[in-house]
């Protein structure tokens, strides 16, 4: 095989100290005070309460913005990779074409219609004062302290796509399309199937006859038949082992 395409998700990172998403301390069991994670991670929720959206997201993905990647980025620092997480490590491992298909928690865009083309940018998250958390995202995101609300083209959004989004160019949907058909296997790490992306390889696996491999201490089981599927119980820093 010349051509293996690898899909992590939160597993992966799980090493490095971050939640994985339907755990106990998951990201998804752990919402505001007033909102279930679901409704939080939404553009609507952005742009109806930033302040709370952006107090949200900072302390349930920002606090962890300065971990560093494990020995299972490394070994994938030079592998075609498509991640679902937001957390940068693999870049932090040195991958310096990989696919961050759900964006990016160090960088943002300008608050803009999905579909439109629009720059990354960095978000400076080192200019945050956690005594004045709300005062800081304010200004980080730029958004007006009188109506509190973002503003199109003006106000910054994080580069994370949100529950009532969908994939557009900006995350490089149709390039990760295209390495899930050349491939000519897909080995899952750490996901859950839970996402689109995910569903969207399984898909294009099956209807080309492209060997897939699921890695996870609890794999995922298909709910069919498909005789080009191994599974692999074990974590993604036990399956690395011994693998060039």
């Amino acid at each position: 095989m010349n051509d293996i395409l690898y899909i992590t998700g939160a597993g992966v990172s799980a090493e490095s100290g971050i939640p994985t998403f339907r755990g106990e301390d998951g990201f998804w069991t752990i919402g505001s005070h007033n909102y279930t994670p679901q409704e939080m991670a939404t553009r609507r929720m952005y742009k109806d309460t930033p302040i709370e959206f952006l107090s949200w997201y900072y302390h349930r993905f920002a606090t962890y913005r300065n971990h560093g990647p494990n020995k299972v980025h490394h070994w994938l620092a030079n592998k075609n990779l498509i991640t679902q997480n937001i957390d940068g490590l693999d870049g932090k491992a040195g991958n310096k074409d990989y696919i961050s298909i759900h964006g990016r928690l160090d960088q943002m865009t300008l608050l803009h219609t999905q579909g439109e083309e629009v720059e990354t940018l960095i978000t400076p998250w080192d200019k945050v004062n956690e005594d004045e958390l709300t005062e800081s995202l304010l200004n980080i995101f730029n958004i007006d302290k009188h109506s509190l609300k973002p503003e199109k083209n003006i106000s910054y959004k994080p580069y994370v796509l949100l529950f009532d989004e969908y994939y557009t160019e900006l995350y490089r949907i149709s390039e990760a399309q295209q390495r899930m058909m050349n491939a000519d296997c897909i080995v899952f790490m750490g996901t859950s199937f839970s996402v689109n992306i995910t569903q969207m390889a399984l898909e294009i696996a099956i209807q080309q006859n492209t060997p897939i491999e699921i890695v996870d201490p609890n794999p995922i089981q298909l709910p069919f038949p498909y005789p080009h599927v191994k599974y692999h119980k074990m974590t993604a820093s036990e399956y690395i082992e011994g693998r060039p």
